[in-house]
């Protein structure tokens, strides 16, 4: 928290830049203009998902399964982007490992979900007692 500023700190400054790729191909793909937004609020968004949803995790919630989820789809794209870079790049290959180690865990919250789902349906069926004469 320290670190955060008033600007948003260092994840500011490594986040700027890929946003502003991301922008650019969202508008000269799409045609629409993405709004401009101060990046600080992106980061602080960040932290509140991921540690409310870690929290919420560990006490077996969920809920913070959706919002690590939430996380992993919306920040692991941009934060871990490879797909700017040449295979031949150091670069490509530390983002590739970043952004596959992500979706391991973006599988292991689908699975846990997944069971936990299952445990609840299954607790649920009641077995109907055999009657006796």
């Amino acid at each position: 928290f320290n670190e955060f500023g008033v600007d948003g700190g260092p994840a500011s400054k490594v986040l700027r830049p890929k946003i502003e790729v991301l922008t650019n191909h969202v508008t000269s793909k799409l045609g629409i203009k993405v709004p401009d937004f101060e990046i600080k609020y992106l980061v602080a968004v960040a932290i509140a998902v991921k540690g409310i949803g870690g929290i919420l995790f560990i006490f077996g919630s969920s809920f913070g399964a959706y919002l690590l989820i939430l996380h992993q789809m919306l920040y692991s794209p941009v934060l871990y982007d490879f797909y700017n870079y040449d295979v031949d790049e150091k670069e490509f290959a530390q983002l590739f490992l970043k952004f596959t180690q992500n979706m391991a865990l973006f599988g292991a919250l689908l699975f846990f979900i997944g069971m936990k789902n299952s445990i609840l349906k299954r607790r649920s069926k009641k077995v109907p007692k055999a009657k006796t004469i």
